[in-house]
């Protein structure tokens, strides 16, 4: 379909379905039965097959019409497509329709305190007990765990193998004996974060997407999927968090989709409409007339625009994989760009707290959360070290033979 078809289809579908007064989760299930809810799966996953192009397309038009978007979250971003692309059709029918309808919620149990960036060096072990795995280890900066009803878990399977071999990826439940999540509050004062600790918890064999011990290529994806939706620049739309803990789905829809756009809560995208605002506060306390903030201005602009067009040039059929790295990396930029030009227009405000709701409360949280963007998702360090690999077909960094067992590699 072309952008017009996708465009005239959706605005169609929306003015004839959307009703602020529906709950979350009846607004949830049509968007999922139409294929709205996540369109880029194939109809296999509950998808129509778009392209991201054609998904921002769809987006735009449930913008223009105020309507609240799809479920948020890890489930629709990593554990959807990846259970699509890698599991059975039993398995896409047990966990991705709950996802897209956003009956659970999910988190991903990838980092540890000794394999962040190098993931493979992962310690968890999962060891086989008749039709199930115990796993014992222990998962941090796990993204939304309080609130998960089912984490993407990769673990160890067999040490015997080199740390790329040997590690299995799995659907495992959350709500369970010898699972226990901790949050882990940031300075912004919100716990996304939490750690997790793994103490004989189980998890069934027919949860374990694709073959025992071919995980690593699995969670490759998912860590594709991660930097696709980093660096995707998408039409925001007002969500809330899916899943039987965060317990949305009774709430109006309308009051989700009205909050949603007044954009007062919470840590702001550095993108075009918070530039617009930070313009206008600067017009108004006469940092603007500052040739040194002006130039600010300019070089945030800058970025925001060349970050949208390398955005559109990842989305077009033959672009090269590296340029959801470049994204990503961008990403973190622009919040530091965010983070810089915020405190230069507010000043000694920058180091105060606002009353949350205010404009002053969004840039001071922004400055708090700056930090992030660089270290989830893959550090900047890591973006690098990948297109440097991959997209200029540099060397890369010495270690150890691929061949070595991971039982006999030192270990942190």
């Amino acid at each position: 379909m072309s952008a017009d078809e996708v465009a005239n289809e959706a605005t169609s579908w929306v003015a004839e379905n959307w009703d602020p007064d529906l709950t979350v989760g009846e607004w949830w299930v049509r968007l999922a039965n139409a294929g709205y809810s996540h369109p880029t799966l194939p109809e296999a996953g509950g998808g129509r097959g778009y392209s991201r192009a054609q998904n921002r397309v769809l987006r735009q038009a449930m913008a223009d019409a105020g309507a609240m978007g799809p479920p948020s979250g890890l489930g629709m971003m990593l554990a959807a497509p990846t259970i699509t692309k890698h599991g059975s059709a039993d398995q896409i029918e047990r966990h991705v329709r709950p996802i897209i309808t956003g009956a659970e919620a999910w988190c991903q149990l990838f980092s540890e305190p000794n394999a962040g960036s190098d993931l493979a060096s992962l310690q968890t072990s999962a060891v086989r007990d008749g039709d199930e795995f115990v796993v014992n280890g222990q998962k941090v900066w796990t993204s939304g765990g309080k609130i998960a009803d089912k984490g993407m878990l990769i673990a160890r399977t067999d040490p015997s193998l080199p740390k790329h071999a040997g590690v299995s990826w799995f659907a495992f439940e959350m709500d369970q004996s010898g699972v226990d999540t901790r949050p882990l509050t940031e300075m912004t004062g919100r716990a996304i974060f939490n750690e997790v600790f793994l103490d004989d918890a189980r998890v069934s064999s027919a949860d374990l997407i694709g073959d025992d011990g071919n995980g690593w290529r699995i969670a490759s994806d998912t860590l594709m999927f991660e930097r696709m939706s980093l660096g995707a620049n998408p039409v925001p739309l007002p969500s809330c968090a899916p899943g039987t803990i965060a317990n949305n789905h009774e709430r109006r829809a309308g009051d989700i989709a009205g909050r949603g756009r007044s954009g007062e809560d919470g840590v702001p995208s550095p993108n075009l409409a918070y530039w617009q605002r930070l313009a206008d506060y600067a017009k108004a306390n006469g940092t603007l007339d500052d040739p040194v903030v002006r130039e600010q201005f300019v070089t945030f602009y800058e970025l925001i625009e060349v970050n949208r067009l390398n955005a559109m040039r990842s989305r077009s059929k033959g672009a090269s994989s590296v340029s959801l790295n470049i994204g990503k990396l961008m990403m973190s930029e622009l919040y530091r760009m965010g983070r810089e030009l915020g405190a230069a227009v507010l000043g000694p405000l920058a180091t105060m707290s606002s009353e949350r709701g205010t404009f002053e409360a969004q840039v001071q949280e922004m400055i708090l959360f700056s930090p992030g963007p660089a270290i989830y998702g893959g550090t900047d360090q890591i973006q690098q070290n990948i297109i440097g690999e991959r997209g200029l077909g540099l060397p890369r960094e010495p270690g150890p033979a691929k061949e070595t067992p991971f039982s006999d590699l030192p270990k942190n």
